[in-house]
């Protein structure tokens, strides 16, 4: 390595790479695994046709937020059409981030047994049978089509980025800006095309069901891959096993010390006729997150701007509407506020990795949020489009900051893996409450100002958990 290219490696506390940051951000929920020998010796054949692997992560990306963003613009015509209150419309994202939450710790079990191929093959089967699901007469079928595709959803989130680092390990920056460009851009499609869908299929049941055609396209581009890294496995065989950890060879994160790879363990020898037993389980290392303050002020910022994001996708169309802008209108408001995420998610990680302390990107963002926010009290419709814009920024780098300050408040990558978990579950079932309360809160009062003002409230505290999390510290170090 030359010394100019050493200088741009420098520790997370002088600054990192915009490439370093993108890669890190890739956090692997399966750190702590290796696959069996007849698993990665398929993966290896999949890895010298990267385009299969290309198309599925585009495809299986395109559907991440697809589904959920395609609901709100129509959601009033669902409501009429069920004569659902405002308290129980908000039950249509409220359930899918209850089960986001639920089923985000279950992935890493299940790629231990199935594989990751195959669990990503099952989740955009799920996503797909939910998104018909919801469609169904029933009012019970609504309900239970979201808590389906919240689950599909909540394997994807998870699996997707260790794939991706595990697959593409030269090219993981590039292929980070594909995976999270394919997202946004599914959801932005989904949100300004659901009005024009409904007018052209009859209906929202048209609109929301035509959702499931991309997931079914994106299940049959990882139907050859699971198949594949499924060959050579016995009956009952479990795709990894736990792979061994040593202190001094676990993985880094960017700007630490790192062997190359994971480190391999072997078992206990094979036997002729016999799949591989496993490798003992590692003993449980690392720091106590649910005993770290820093750890929570982490998870709950990324709690609490998923809450301001998701009553955004439940709510931001109605808010326009009940002031008198069409539904169209709404729609392709909310879709450029969705579109416009992708500045604020490239841009305030970037400048978080070359700075000490995190603490004013983190005020910034809440604030480019609250002003939006606000904005929706004094001027709705005539500032419609600015709000959006200063939404979209201010939530893509919510987002961006976040997970930028899961790699660098954490000292090395298997506490990293364990800090999202943590995040991903308490914050999504901290984000589900935000639709239904303040569903509820209009219902009860008639009006868009007191929920408003509480979103205000949640911005606050979103500046004071940035100022907590944006502190130069590592989980586990001794304050000071």
């Amino acid at each position: 390595m030359s010394p100019s290219s050493r200088e741009g490696r420098t520790s997370s506390a002088e600054g990192l790479t915009t490439e370093e940051l993108l890669e890190a951000e890739l956090i692997d929920a399966e750190e702590d695994l290796r696959p069996a020998p007849p698993v990665a010796e398929a993966r290896r054949r999949l890895r010298a046709h990267p385009l299969l692997l290309l198309v599925g992560i585009v495809l299986a990306s395109l559907n991440m937020r697809a589904a959920l963003a395609g609901v709100s613009p129509v959601l009033g015509e669902i409501s009429d059409d069920f004569r659902m209150t405002s308290t129980v419309s908000s039950l249509v994202t409220t359930i899918p981030l209850v089960f986001m939450g639920v089923v985000s710790p279950l992935a890493p079990k299940l790629a231990r047994r199935w594989g990751t191929e195959t669990v990503l093959l099952g989740a955009l089967v799920l996503l797909a049978g939910g998104i018909v699901l919801r469609i169904a007469p029933p009012l019970v079928a609504l309900f239970a089509g979201c808590a389906v595709v919240g689950s599909g959803i909540a394997l994807l989130n998870v699996l997707m980025p260790g794939l991706i680092k595990r697959d593409f390990p030269e090219r993981a920056a590039g292929m980070t800006a594909l995976y999270s460009t394919a997202m946004i851009l599914g959801a932005t499609v989904s949100a300004a095309a659901a009005v024009p869908l409904e007018h052209a299929l009859g209906g929202w049941r048209g609109s929301l069901v035509s959702w499931a055609l991309l997931a079914a396209v994106a299940a049959c581009a990882w139907l050859p891959q699971a198949v594949l890294a499924r060959s050579g496995t016995h009956h009952g065989q479990a795709a990894a096993v736990p792979a061994q950890r040593r202190e001094t060879g676990r993985s880094q994160v960017p700007g630490h010390p790192q062997e190359p790879g994971r480190p391999q363990q072997p078992g206990r020898p094979q036997q002729p006729g016999r799949p591989q037993e496993p490798a003992p389980a590692p003993a449980a290392s690392g720091p106590r997150l649910t005993r770290s303050a820093l750890a929570w002020q982490i998870t709950l910022f990324m709690g609490s701007q998923s809450l301001i994001a998701y009553v955004t996708i439940a709510w931001l169309p109605t808010i326009f509407t009940d002031h008198g802008m069409s539904r169209a209108s709404a729609g392709l408001v909310f879709a450029f506020s969705t579109l416009v995420q992708m500045g604020g998610s490239f841009v305030v990680p970037t400048l978080a990795g070359r700075m000490r302390g995190q603490r004013l990107l983190c005020t910034v963002v809440a604030l480019f949020m609250a002003v939006a926010i606000a904005g929706l009290l004094v001027a709705p419709v005539g500032g419609a489009w600015l709000w959006a814009t200063l939404l979209g920024l201010g939530q893509g780098g919510a987002l961006g900051i976040a997970l930028t300050l899961m790699v660098l408040r954490s000292g090395d990558a298997h506490t990293a893996a364990r800090l999202s978990g943590m995040a991903q579950t308490w914050g999504y079932l901290l984000a589900a409450a935000g639709p239904l309360v303040l569903g509820a809160v209009h219902q009860v009062t008639g009006g868009w100002t007191v929920p408003i003002v509480l979103l205000l409230c949640v911005c606050a505290g979103l500046v004071l958990l940035g100022l907590g999390a944006g502190r130069d510290r590592k989980i586990g170090a001794p304050a000071g």
